[in-house]
């Protein structure tokens, strides 16, 4: 969709790959990124697939989601809820 902002959860299918948390605008091409090695955070993890994404209007509540999302209480709720 257009106009709107990501924050992405990735996870892993690699053994013991894990976990990434992620800004974009456009979805399917930054997951061909990241399968591709083009990311070097998540190159050595590949492959990877989507686990969960939500989308907003406002880019900075996106920003403000994903920092949040990478801190320790927002990994716990992102664990259990997401």
């Amino acid at each position: 969709m257009k106009d709107f902002s990501y924050v992405y959860i990735l996870e892993s299918m690699a053994p013991q790959g894990g976990y990434y948390v992620g800004l974009t605008e456009n979805l399917e091409s930054r997951l061909a990124k990241h399968n591709a090695g083009a990311v070097p955070h998540t190159a050595k993890f590949r492959p990877w697939r989507i686990k969960t994404a939500v989308a907003f209007r406002d880019r900075s509540q996106a920003a403000a989601f994903e920092h949040y999302l990478k801190s320790p209480s927002g990994r716990a709720f992102a664990k259990k809820r997401l």
